[in-house]
C-alpha cells in the first residue's frame, strides 16, 4: 500500500512560496532524491502547469536541474482536475471522485505517493488520506501568500525532524494526536 506524503517548503509563518525563497543547491538535491524515490506525485491544476516546466529542455540548466527534470518526468503524476481535458506524458488525469481514486490509488501502489498543493491537500487530509506532512521550515516571514495548511490544521503528531540544510529543518508528522 502506498503512502501519501504532503511535503513543501514553508515560512516561520506557515506561507508556501517557492519564488521568495526558492531551494539551494543542498535542499534542491534532497527533492531530487525524493522525486527520484517516488512511485509519482498527486497534483492540482494550477501546480501541476507550474511543473510542466521541468517538460522541456532548457540550454541554462545545471546538471541539478537536469536530474530533477529527469525524476520528474520518469515519475508517474496524477493530476486533478474539472476543468483540463488532457494531460501531459506519463501523467493521467482525475477528474471526478476524488476520494475513491486516490484511495485506489494507494491501494494499487507500493512506495510514497507525493502530494502537489496545500489546497488539494486541504481535500486529501478532510478524506483522511494524507499519511505523512514534510514542512521544510526556513527561516523567512512572508507576512501573506498561500499557507500550508489550507484549511483547519488537522491533529498532527511530531515523529521526525532533521536539518537538510544550515537554517532548513524538515519537521516530519502524521495524523494523530
Amino acid at each position: 500500500m502506498a503512502k501519501l506524503v504532503f511535503g513543501m517548503n514553508q515560512s516561520l509563518d506557515g506561507y508556501v512560496n517557492h519564488m521568495e525563497f526558492p531551494p539551494r543547491p543542498l535542499i534542491f538535491h534532497h527533492f531530487i532524491e525524493d522525486a527520484q524515490g517516488q512511485v509519482g506525485s498527486v497534483y492540482g491544476s494550477r501546480m501541476y502547469d507550474n511543473m510542466r516546466y521541468w517538460d522541456d529542455e532548457h540550454p541554462e540548466w545545471n546538471t541539478e536541474q537536469r536530474a530533477f527534470a529527469t525524476a520528474w518526468r520518469n515519475q508517474k503524476k496524477w493530476v486533478v482536475s474539472r476543468s483540463m481535458r488532457s494531460v501531459g506524458s506519463n501523467a493521467s488525469l482525475i477528474a471526478d471522485g476524488l476520494e475513491s481514486a486516490i484511495r485506489k490509488l494507494k491501494a494499487e501502489c507500493d512506495g510514497e505517493i507525493g502530494v502537489a498543493g496545500p489546497n488539494l491537500a486541504k481535500s486529501l487530509t478532510e478524506f483522511g488520506l494524507i499519511d505523512e506532512y514534510r514542512i521544510y521550515l526556513h527561516p523567512v516571514v512572508l507576512g501573506k501568500g498561500q499557507p500550508y495548511f489550507a484549511g483547519p490544521r488537522p491533529p498532527l503528531r511530531l515523529v521526525s525532524n532533521d536539518r537538510i540544510e544550515e537554517d532548513v529543518i524538515r519537521l516530519i508528522y502524521v495524523p494523530g494526536t
